[in-house]
């Protein structure tokens, strides 16, 4: 008996956009979106159109670049946001709008100023405006979670005559419980009449814990599209994590009546990428991706695996595509070979002069570091988020102390739009002494948010991958940098988040 297609529908570049700090450039988006197909996922919700014209341009970039994925663009109930949105998907091989409204009695009352009546003429108009413009039309309930059973299906009901392709209903503040969740969705489908007529879509947020529960519960309850993102990426606590809800329908084929077209294989790569993007690293014990997620530390455990795998695992850590990256590159290897393994990490290069450059500093790691791995590559890649042309600030040298019962220090030596400007500075330790020396260069007055290491493989050689989060008026970026000598790293990555703060507005958030 064939099963039933369960749709994945990511909204890593939108939602998953939402969280403090993860806004992404329209190069960044292109390349999470150009992952996201080589990894099958059924559709990419690429942002928000009619928030910002930086956001329309990220989405209509992604509407040409893919062609296997469904390319969604998200607006609310009205006309504006919706010709944005029908513009920026034009050029997709094929695109959807997703349109939403309120339907929560809070929501309605407190945020919408609007009668329950109103709520309905407005989404009842708002897809068949859609519906004139593109075949494929979503519609969302927002706050379905809190909204009121008999309302949800009056609404529902009248869009789905109106057109609407895919019905969603999101848990937008995760206020749900499994049970409780998939019983909205049965009543759903029981109640509405032409509820046969679409696909069912949940979109749950993981405030309490339980967005994959919910969802994965909607789903024996009937529903075919799950919302969710790379890392679980998103707002407040996140979103459902893609990961988790595919390895879950995939492992339990016994319990689920259906099957993703999902290449799990990708999944590693895809979660490197985002938390590399984004600035959000992910825990060691995250399921499915976290770098524990298939170690085992006790001597029982270790045991059974060696005697049979599947005594403590479920999985096999190389479906999800671990153990798959691989030593590739040295000191001796030329251009060609790291366009292509480039390539074949799905990191596209625009121009001849970003490849030199790019193609120089691995030179440069190569004469530092024996065993260059993927990781080392989509690290170093990652310097590239501020093009030749945006780079105001350059670190151009550098000299640090620290010794014991001594003060640190720091010199450095920075170029500011062309000028070498050079400063030095004490602090608590050799970091907050070169950062320190940094901005008495900069003068930024932006507030450091976060600081964060990760070792980006293993040995004491590794590259450490510095992240740093700085917020001024409003705006928050982030900023990576890497190197082999941990202080350096730290250099890099404020710099980089000098420059983005540097290069324009169009960084910001597009849901501020």
């Amino acid at each position: 008996m064939s099963k039933d297609h369960l749709y994945i529908f990511d909204t890593t570049l939108r939602d998953g956009e939402q969280s403090p700090g993860a806004s992404m450039t329209k190069e960044e988006k292109l390349r999470i979106a150009r992952q996201l197909e080589r990894m099958r996922v059924d559709v990419i919700e690429a942002g928000f159109p009619a928030a910002s014209n930086g956001d329309f341009e990220a989405v209509r970039a992604v509407a040409e670049a893919i062609k296997d994925s469904v390319v969604a663009g998200l607006c609310r109930a009205n006309e504006r946001d919706i010709a944005r949105a029908l513009e920026a998907v034009k050029p997709a091989k094929s695109g959807r709008i997703h349109t939403f409204i309120a339907t929560s009695p809070i929501h309605m009352e407190k945020k919408l100023r609007m009668t329950p009546d109103e709520v309905i003429i407005a989404a009842r108009n708002a897809v068949r405006f859609a519906r004139n413009g593109i075949g494929d039309v979503e519609f969302s309930c927002e706050d379905a979670g809190r909204s009121e059973l008999d309302f949800l299906c009056r609404i529902i009901e009248e869009v789905i005559k109106e057109g609407a392709r895919v019905i969603n209903i999101p848990d937008t503040v995760g206020y749900n419980v499994p049970e409780q969740f998939a019983e909205r969705i049965h009543q759903l489908r029981t109640r509405i009449p032409n509820s046969d007529k679409v696909i069912w879509s949940v979109h749950c947020h993981n405030d309490l814990g339980l967005a994959v529960a919910n969802s994965l519960a909607a789903v024996m309850a009937g529903a075919r599209q799950v919302e969710c993102t790379i890392n679980g990426l998103g707002e407040r606590a996140g979103n459902a994590a893609l990961e988790e809800i595919v390895m879950a329908v995939r492992t339990r084929q016994d319990v689920f009546p259906c099957e993703t077209r999902i290449d799990t294989t990708q999944i590693v790569s895809a979660s490197k990428m985002v938390s590399g993007i984004t600035g959000f690293p992910v825990q060691p014990n995250k399921a499915i991706v976290g770098a524990n997620a298939f170690s085992h530390e006790s001597g029982i455990h270790q045991d059974g695996v060696l005697k049979h795998r599947e005594t403590y695992e479920i999985m096999r850590a190389e479906d999800v595509g671990w153990n798959t990256n691989k030593l590739v590159l040295g000191k001796h290897s030329g251009r060609t070979a790291f366009r292509a393994r480039l390539k074949e990490l799905g990191i596209e290069v625009e121009s001849e002069q970003v490849l030199n450059a790019a193609f120089a500093r691995f030179k440069e790691l190569a004469d530092k570091k024996h065993e260059i791995f993927d990781e080392d590559i989509n690290a170093l890649m990652s310097d590239d988020v501020v093009t030749p042309e945006q780079e105001h600030f350059k670190l151009v040298s550098s000299r640090f102390r620290s010794e014991t019962g001594e003060t640190p220090f720091a010199e450095i030596t920075l170029s500011a739009g062309g000028v070498e400007k050079h400063a030095q500075s004490e602090g608590s330790g050799p970091v907050d002494a070169a950062l320190k020396a940094i901005e008495s260069v900069v003068s930024s007055g932006s507030e450091l948010l976060l600081y964060s290491v990760n070792a980006i493989t293993t040995g004491t050689d590794a590259q450490g991958e510095v992240t740093v989060r700085l917020s001024k008026g409003g705006r928050i970026v982030n900023g990576q940098g890497a190197d082999t000598d941990i202080i350096v790293a730290s250099a890099k990555a404020y710099i980089n988040a000098l420059n983005k703060l540097e290069a324009g507005p169009e960084r910001v958030n597009p849901q501020v």
